[in-house]
């Protein structure tokens, strides 16, 4: 059997070097599959209760509204303040409300409110636990290696997202709601103690207000780099945390046009090419085999990050990242096409019997769209940790965390619109032509973005 050439698996070597960020990398990837195996439990859970679908998608509204808004706010927490002690508190809370779903299951309470409170104080929490934990990756690793962390986090996010929707179901079917909560919560207990374990990380000094605060004696500060003096979980003087700060953070966007225009290409694939909300009726109308079919297509997405990450070596010396990011897209796109089409050329037919071929052929579309996907959010994410100082990082993050929030869910309102007025397969088709066709309009008019090079980072 021939053997795989070591540069071409997945690069550990972010791992290796640095012991806290293997804690953090290990915590977190469990932590991430509790938390799938808890989206499905409680998605179940309150479908047992109402017997209602439309209970179920409320769950997802609870989850976004907290995301969005504090997600901006959030990120300029994690600017102004001790990044290990603002991630530390956000994982307390959110440990605290997963306990909270636990109890309430043990407990037998059956109420569909407290659910959904519990679900949006998680979201909540969530909005800025995760700008935090990408903020502190850079300051844990030479930022030669953060390519490579941001593989391993993808993988990792995408073998979470295909294990522990499966396991959530099977702990529900077999024990109980009360039983997979306390999973959760025994597995978010080790993301916890990994954050614990962090050396405290103060913000760095803003550039931006070094060069606009005078010093004690009068004259203008010199704005050097280095650790702050003031004492960790500490807001450095002259920061403000509220909204001034976060429109400080959306300013300085505008002003960055390789950092931006990572944004407009996520939300170009994300909201014209998102095909997850035809799934459930592709499994009725066009391949048979309803939920598992479902269930297939979107396990197809997930297994394209995984294969993308344990193959992602070579991907971590890629020096023209901006390139790699639009032809990535290009290859969402064109998937979600060839998924489409699969669609389109077996008809809606509505098929007592599962069509096989044509699900093998979309299932490995989808694969391709989702390993497309997942290089695409290695160098997204890459370049606004390299490319953004320290003291924007955060609220930069916060707005990162919006948009790969916000996007798909827009996708799935535009797709299942078009999905009404053309059909589904001419709907992926269409979406994911014209995902490619706004690409690369939108470089055409940022060329500074196809020119990107990792070796001189520039936002």
């Amino acid at each position: 059997m021939p053997r795989i050439p070591t540069g071409v698996l997945v690069d550990t070597t972010p791992l290796r070097v640095s012991p806290t960020y293997r804690r953090l990398w290990w915590g977190l990837g469990v932590a991430n599959f509790g938390t799938q195996l808890t989206v499905v439990a409680v998605g179940l859970q309150v479908y047992a209760i109402t017997g209602s679908t439309l209970a179920v998608g409320v769950l997802g509204i609870c989850a976004l509204v907290p995301l969005v808004l504090l997600g901006l706010y959030g990120g300029a927490l994690v600017d102004a303040y001790d990044r290990r002690r603002v991630a530390l508190l956000s994982a307390l809370v959110l440990w605290a409300a997963t306990a909270g779903i636990a109890l309430q299951a043990w407990l037998a309470l059956d109420t569909v409110g407290l659910l959904y409170g519990l679900v949006a104080v998680q979201s909540a929490a969530s909005a800025v636990h995760n700008p935090a934990r990408s903020a502190i990756i850079p300051r844990l690793l030479d930022k030669t290696l953060v390519p490579a962390a941001n593989a391993l986090g993808t993988l990792a996010w995408s073998v979470a997202l295909t294990v522990g929707p499966l396991a959530g179901a099977a702990l529900v079917a077999v024990w109980g709601y009360a039983e997979a909560y306390t999973v959760d919560v025994l597995l978010f207990t080790v993301a916890l103690w990994a954050v614990w374990r962090l050396p405290p990380i103060p913000p760095e000094p803003d550039p931006l207000a070094q060069a606009e605060r005078p010093t004690e004696a009068g004259g203008p500060s010199s704005g050097a780099p280095g650790v702050p003096t003031h004492g960790a979980g500490r807001r450095p003087r002259g920061r403000v945390v509220g909204l001034a700060s976060v429109l400080d953070g959306l300013r300085y966007l505008a002003t960055r046009p390789n950092v931006r225009t990572t944004f407009v290409v996520d939300l170009a694939a994300m909201v014209l090419a998102m095909p997850r909300v035809v799934f459930p009726a592709v499994g009725v109308l066009y391949l048979g085999g309803g939920e598992v079919t479902t269930g297939i297509l979107t396990a197809g997405i997930a297994t394209g990050g995984i294969l993308a990450g344990l193959f992602s070596g070579a991907l971590t010396r890629v020096r023209w990242q901006g390139q790699v990011i639009v032809w990535a897209i290009t290859a969402w796109g064109l998937s979600v096409a060839a998924f489409g089409g699969t669609l389109v050329t077996v008809g809606s037919t509505s098929p007592e019997q599962v069509l096989t071929v044509a699900l093998v052929v979309a299932f490995l579309a989808l694969a391709g769209a989702g390993a497309a996907d997942a290089i695409s959010s290695v160098f997204r994410q890459t370049i606004l940790q390299t490319a953004t100082p320290d003291a924007m990082r955060g609220r930069l993050q916060g707005i990162f965390i919006v948009v790969v929030a916000g996007g798909p869910r827009l996708g799935d309102l535009v797709v299942g619109a078009d999905a009404g007025l053309v059909g589904e397969g001419w709907a992926a088709v269409i979406g994911g032509l014209l995902c490619v066709a706004v690409v690369w309009f939108v470089v055409r008019r940022q060329p500074r973005f196809w020119a990107y090079d990792a070796r001189d980072p520039q936002p």
